[in-house]
């Protein structure tokens, strides 16, 4: 006479194993959740900077308005440049914001060039 654990392996009718599959789930969940802490860090940490115009002071200097809005409470870093009538950089400068309680603030400042600038821009800011 059969058993019925004779007929349970040759129906397919076995317990499989669950650890290989509890230990995948494990695997994927950490890889899920570092993946949405990096963006989540990520978004917390990011700077926007906007152009709000520039004034041709001569053609030795530039002044360029910019708001820069993200972090509060962490000094920020902005390379601003001035170009030329063919794109090319004429003049540059890092500017250091202090850290502030607001969540966005204005500043205008003037970039020395070595030609008559065409235009004045912010190229990247990040925190420092």
């Amino acid at each position: 006479m059969t058993t019925a654990t004779e007929l349970d392996e040759r129906y397919g009718r076995t317990r499989r194993r669950r650890l290989p599959w509890i230990i995948a789930g494990a695997i994927a969940l950490v890889v899920v959740g570092a993946f949405a802490w990096m963006t989540v860090a990520q978004s917390m940490s990011s700077v926007d900077a906007d152009d709000l115009g520039f004034d041709l002071v001569d053609e030795h200097a530039v002044d360029v308005r910019f708001q820069v809005t993200g972090v509060q409470g962490k000094d920020v870093v902005c390379v601003l440049e001035a170009l030329d009538e063919e794109f090319g950089v004429v003049g540059w400068k890092v500017v250091e914001l202090p850290a502030t309680d607001r969540h966005s603030q204005t500043r205008s400042e003037r970039i020395p060039t070595v030609a008559e600038a065409t235009t004045g821009l912010v190229n990247t800011c990040w925190v420092a």
